[in-house]
């Protein structure tokens, strides 16, 4: 399939990028499900499971009429800051296959600098074929909006830190980890040459903390990361509570306080808490007549966060930035905006 998005080797490139985010290009796969299909799916509602590649081949084949995205959290979160007019950049591997190029074309022409790392995908299904192909997450969206995600990371799960384009990394003002990696040994070697790499170029590091599961496998090392390496925290209610061992959400907020990072806490419907110097504020959620679909909800609060964080916002309106991207993309299916976020943030009066 030809790739013919933008391709910025050939285009004159911004010397500083507001955002460069690392994680696991994925294409979604979203389809409504019932909590029985749910059940007997054997998936956890609400949370993501990674499954091999013949488990995501038996749900697939078991999901009622899908659509297909590109997605991916710290993707979602670029295409949201470039539509917010950010300057954005992204980097992971995908395989040299239909799915990959469908990625790659997507990602640039939602304005996201792109310099993918591709892989021949396997055809014969022979040896290494597990870790072949193309990422993809099948999202199941309940009647009430919850999605339950399982994802097959394919080649995203071999990304080292030879992997790491150190240009791209060293001209962003922010480098954006997507937790999830932390599960995949050399992903994990390539976040910490990226944090490396921007803090040898003073720039700052914002980790997500991506999914509940994720934090109760890593909790210790998150914590250490949280010591030296990362200045920015995103997270929802649950994940920080599990996080700090908190036995409630004004604990985790306590516990987040003595951290001295920005912290950024989703409540969902409640909105959000942001931490500042005044001490904690709670943003609520911007308004929206219908919520569709929460897939990709952090991840494009993140995107209105950090867009307002590199542009001279302060940590409440950054908030509110990130809850009005939210509401956006929970009004549609799909995790990536569909509305022209620049307009309604002018409509907010936000960064006036």
């Amino acid at each position: 399939m030809p790739d013919d998005a933008p391709d910025p080797t050939t285009q004159r490139l911004p010397d500083r990028l507001d955002v460069v985010g690392l994680g696991s290009p994925l294409v979604d796969v979203l389809s409504r499900a019932t909590e029985e299909q749910l059940a007997a799916a054997g998936l956890s509602r609400g949370a993501m499971a990674l499954v091999d590649l013949a488990a995501a081949e038996v749900l697939y084949a078991a999901m009622g009429p899908t659509i297909e995205v590109s997605g991916g959290s710290a993707a979602n979160t670029m295409a949201g800051i470039a539509a917010l007019g950010g300057a954005a950049g992204f980097f992971g591997k995908v395989a040299d296959d239909e799915l990959g190029h469908v990625f790659v074309h997507d990602i640039r022409a939602a304005g996201v600098e792109f310099h993918p790392v591709m892989v021949p995908a396997s055809a014969d299904g022979g040896p290494g074929a597990e870790a072949q192909g193309t990422g993809r997450c099948l999202v199941l969206v309940t009647g009430d909006a919850e999605r339950t995600m399982a994802t097959h990371l394919g080649v995203a799960t071999t990304i080292g830190p030879g992997d790491v384009p150190e240009d791209l990394v060293a001209r962003a003002g922010v480098v954006y980890l997507e937790g999830y990696l932390w599960d995949l040994p050399p992903a994990k070697e390539a976040m910490r040459r990226a944090i490396e790499i921007a803090h040898e170029r003073d720039g700052s590091v914002a980790l997500s903390l991506s999914d509940p599961f994720c934090v109760d496998r890593h909790q210790r090392e998150f914590l250490e990361l949280l010591l030296d390496d990362v200045d920015v925290l995103f997270g929802n209610e649950e994940e920080m509570v599990r996080l700090f061992d908190a036995e409630s959400l004004d604990q985790a907020i306590t516990s987040a306080e003595e951290t001295g990072l920005l912290v950024a806490m989703t409540r969902g419907a409640k909105g959000s808490v942001v931490l500042t110097p005044r001490g904690p504020v709670e943003v609520p959620a911007a308004p929206v007549d219908q919520v569709m679909d929460t897939t990709g909800a952090g991840d494009l609060y993140a995107a209105g966060f950090l867009y307002g964080l590199t542009h001279g916002a302060g940590p409440e309106e950054c908030a509110r930035l990130g809850s009005l991207c939210a509401a956006e993309v929970i009004s549609h299916l799909g995790a990536r905006p569909e509305a022209d976020l620049r307009q309604l943030v002018r409509e907010a009066g936000l960064l006036s």
